[in-house]
């Protein structure tokens, strides 16, 4: 029997219907249960308006290079891959500055009425000039007001008045599963629009951002634009992309639009932000260590070492403290840290939880002000006494000599002068400085051997070393 096209059509999506419905459920209930996928035409006519494009240019000083595509320069930047013909290199050469080239291309939103965009740091950063075009084809040259490359957020300002803002969303109403939309310019092709939903939130991949993980698809040009939801709120910035091609592979990375906007604040009010510093060198907390230690669960920042005259070091933090609260605030993991005492005033004083041996006490902090890197300067022991004892965990170790241990700034502790064993396989070396073991404080040889001696063989050692200039957990285990 021959069909006609249209009954083919209605026939093809009755079976499919049949076959969508689970064994069991009535096909009126299903129907009714049908879940219809976002029309996004409706936000995209709201919030296109006030998506813009920016392109960015600089003045040749090395002489005219043919052969590049504008719209790439951005991508090639971005990942730190050097340009064809020598570009994006140190500025330099004798040339005489030339007419302007186009440099790259990328997106962002207009916060304000009154001319305030926000974009990424790393769109404007380098660029001699900064050009905003709306999407009724006005095009604005743009002051730069502020750039914070840590958290990668920028806002410049064009001349302009009546402009659609955007509305801020709230990121912690953001589910995963949810449905979000992205309008950008890749490539240069200004208001694009692509859609996808939430892959993860408080993904880490940097030390001040808990980023938004989307499978939106991002490409080069995208960087600055906003992340929207189905209620037309901003709720990020299209920043990153993971990436084993150079192109989109389905994994995108957008700055939370709250983490933004205290950047953005700043950055309108004074031109720059400001962090606060405690002066501490931190790593992770393993759930073997907090196993071992007595914490239970992997969570705080272990201090590998505080600065010398610094905030941490004249409350008396010590390396081998697990930082677990920050005026209360939980830190979950290592990269909460510097992220929330980041967010305090300088010159405040806060209350450090730590974890120290067993037990947790409270110690107040004044937040010092972050300028540049400061990193801990301790010295290296030289070796010690000749005279060493061998313990059952795989351990030859000796005395410090007083000197030592006032270069090291430390009160205790032995040198590792042989290890094998239990103690090898954990990762010991010739040289370590053992602080404690077992959550007891190492004063000298005599005493690490009495604790030695009372560690259960079968059980794990947690034991803290000094190597170099940093401290880190270790764990023995003597039955493997």
């Amino acid at each position: 029997m021959l069909i006609a096209s249209t009954g083919r059509r209605a026939l093809g999506r009755a079976l499919l219907a049949l076959v969508l419905v689970a064994p069991g459920v009535p096909l009126v209930a299903a129907a009714q249960s049908r879940v219809e996928l976002p029309d996004f035409s409706e936000l995209v006519e709201r919030v296109g308006p006030s998506v813009v494009n920016i392109r960015t240019l600089e003045r040749s000083r090395g002489g005219p290079e043919r052969g590049v595509d504008p719209n790439l320069e951005e991508f090639f930047r971005r990942f730190g891959i050097p340009l064809p013909g020598g570009r994006g290199g140190p500025r330099g050469g004798g040339q005489p500055d030339e007419e302007p080239q186009q440099r790259g291309v990328g997106s962002g939103f207009i916060l304000s009425a009154d001319g305030y965009v926000m974009t990424n740091a790393h769109v404007i950063d380098g660029a001699d000039e900064v050009l905003v075009t709306l999407t009724d084809k006005r095009e604005f040259k743009a002051k730069p007001i502020g750039f914070d490359k840590r958290t990668d957020v920028a806002v410049v300002k064009i001349e302009a008045a009546g402009l659609p803002a955007v509305r801020i969303g709230d990121v912690n109403r953001l589910k995963v599963g949810e449905w979000v939309m992205a309008i950008g310019s890749p490539f240069g092709l200004a208001n694009s629009v692509t859609a996808g939903i939430v892959s993860a939130k408080a993904r880490e991949t940097g030390d001040y951002l808990p980023f938004i993980q989307t499978d939106v698809a991002i490409n080069p040009g995208n960087s600055g634009g906003p992340l929207i939801n189905l209620r037309g709120e901003v709720v990020g910035i299209n920043s990153q992309i993971y990436s084993r091609s150079g192109g989109y592979m389905g994994i995108a990375f957008a700055i939370p639009i709250d983490e933004a906007m205290r950047v953005a604040d700043q950055l309108r009010s004074t031109g720059r932000v400001i962090r606060g510093r405690i002066g501490v060198t931190i790593a992770p907390v393993t759930k073997e260590v907090a196993e071992s230690i007595g914490l239970g669960k992997p969570v705080g920042a272990m201090v590998r070492g505080a600065e010398s005259g610094g905030p941490a070091e004249k409350a008396g933090i010590e390396a081998g403290d697990i930082i677990t609260k920050v005026d209360g605030k939980p830190i979950e993991s290592s990269a909460d840290l510097p992220r929330i005492v980041g967010g305090i005033k300088p010159g405040s004083k806060t209350t450090l939880q730590v974890f120290r041996r067993g037990g947790y006490r409270d110690l107040t902090v004044t937040v010092a002000e972050f300028e540049a890197e400061q990193t801990p300067r301790i010295a290296q022991s030289d070796s010690g006494p000749a005279a060493s004892a061998k313990t059952a965990l795989g351990l030859a170790v000796s005395e410090l000599t007083d000197a030592q241990r006032r270069e090291l700034k430390i009160r205790g502790g032995v040198r590792v002068d042989a290890v094998d064993g239990a103690a090898a396989r954990a990762g010991l070396r010739e040289g370590d400085v053992i602080l404690t073991l077992d959550n007891t404080e190492i004063t000298d040889v005599k005493q690490f051997q009495a604790v030695a001696a009372k560690a259960e063989k079968s059980r794990a050692v947690s034991v803290m070393v000094r190597r170099g200039e940093w401290v880190n957990y270790l764990v023995i285990r003597p039955g493997r």
